[in-house]
């Protein structure tokens, strides 16, 4: 089997080599059922990766041997799709509920392993989608259409080209289907997206350093508020927590349900504490650590105390009732404790020392 790149533009294609060692990993899912026994034959159902994050299952009901990583042609209608095999076995089932199908949805079958000639046929298709992308986003804005093209993906046969769009309201794309469909002389789909969809297609690193998460592995996309800032006592800063699609980062979703969690044991943020010697004002708490920051004053940081959030209703009980502490660090701490650096304990420049002494007592030898 050919084992160069099925790609179209901008790097989106894949390859049966890079779906095997996992380089490919839009979407990708591990399989850690694979060296089982026997768990290939558990279900006739595959998972069938196309462009991106395009996936869909098929029945193996010709019984191939099929694992992942295999190039295989698929039903579709009309003609036949190109897609690598992403898993088999009984995972394929637990990925099908994970994506809300529905039992009685038609689930088409695995017709073959790629041959030659359906490899070449794909990468005609494929080599056609950056330039019908460009033509297209030309054609929609002539006929005044209020939308964006973003992507453009052809089934494997060159038949029928999927084109992806994002619009902010309702648009009636009838006359673009048939000036499309004239232009190119394939059947036309057209697929509203999100701008986070489109994220997920084009690629990227987020600003942890990592592939973006709408791209590795997040398919299901939750609202995310500026509540989620506020509980994490996040800079509403929208540069900061804008991702590159422009909305608000989904990451945010990912710790807020540990943070309002921990909120509910610090104490509330309006308390006043008063010590015999001064009162104090609530001023910035570590959620996590479950420590909190007071002020003498209402307004601007000053002798400012960090005590634990235990201490600290402690404190407020003992107002309630009529007494007030000595000193509100009492019982609790002033700094709080930070991991130690390890690179800090000793000087860095040990090492040259040592190299330093050792030159040194050659010489004394030669010397004598």
């Amino acid at each position: 089997m050919d084992k160069q790149y099925l790609s179209g533009e901008r790097g989106h294609g894949f390859s049966a080599q890079s779906a095997n060692t996992g380089h490919y990993a839009q979407l990708n899912t591990y399989d850690y059922l694979a060296d089982v026994p026997g768990n290939n034959e558990i279900t006739d159902l595959v998972e069938v990766q196309f462009k991106n994050t395009r996936k869909a299952y098929y029945h193996n009901s010709e019984g191939l041997p099929l694992k992942k990583g295999d190039i295989v042609a698929v039903e579709s209608n009309p003609g036949h799709d190109i897609g690598v095999v992403s898993l088999t076995g009984k995972l394929v089932p637990l990925q099908m509920k994970h994506a809300n199908l529905k039992p009685n949805e038609e689930i088409r079958k695995v017709y073959r392993l790629a041959r030659e000639g359906d490899m070449e046929r794909y990468a005609e298709a494929k080599a056609r989608e950056h330039d019908t992308m460009i033509q297209s986003r030309q054609i929609a804005k002539d006929l005044g259409l209020e939308m964006k093209i973003g992507d453009v993906e052809y089934q494997g046969d060159g038949g029928k080209a999927i084109f992806y769009y994002i619009a902010d309201g309702r648009v009636d794309f009838r006359q673009l289907i048939k000036v499309l469909a004239d232009t190119f002389h394939v059947r036309i789909e057209m697929k509203q997206i999100g701008a986070r969809q489109e994220a997920g297609r084009i690629g990227g690193f987020g600003p942890c350093g990592r592939e973006l998460c709408c791209a590795g592995w997040l398919k299901n996309f939750q609202s995310v508020g500026t509540g989620a800032a506020r509980f994490q006592d996040l800079s509403l800063n929208p540069q900061k927590l804008a991702g590159q699609c422009a909305k608000l980062k989904c990451c945010m979703n990912y710790e807020v349900d540990q943070y309002v969690e921990a909120s509910h044991k610090l104490p509330p943020r309006d308390a006043v504490l008063y010590t015999q010697d001064s009162e104090y004002y609530y001023f910035k708490a570590d959620i996590l650590r479950l420590l909190v920051t007071y002020s003498t004053d209402r307004r601007t940081p000053s002798n400012l105390v960090t005590i634990s959030a235990a201490r600290a209703k402690e404190v407020i009980k003992m107002n309630q009732q009529g007494e007030k502490p000595l000193s509100l660090e009492e019982g609790g701490r002033k700094e709080p404790e930070h991991p130690l650096d390890l690179a800090t304990q000793e000087d860095l420049n040990r090492f040259d020392s040592k190299k330093r002494k050792k030159k040194h007592k050659k010489k004394v030898k030669s010397e004598e």
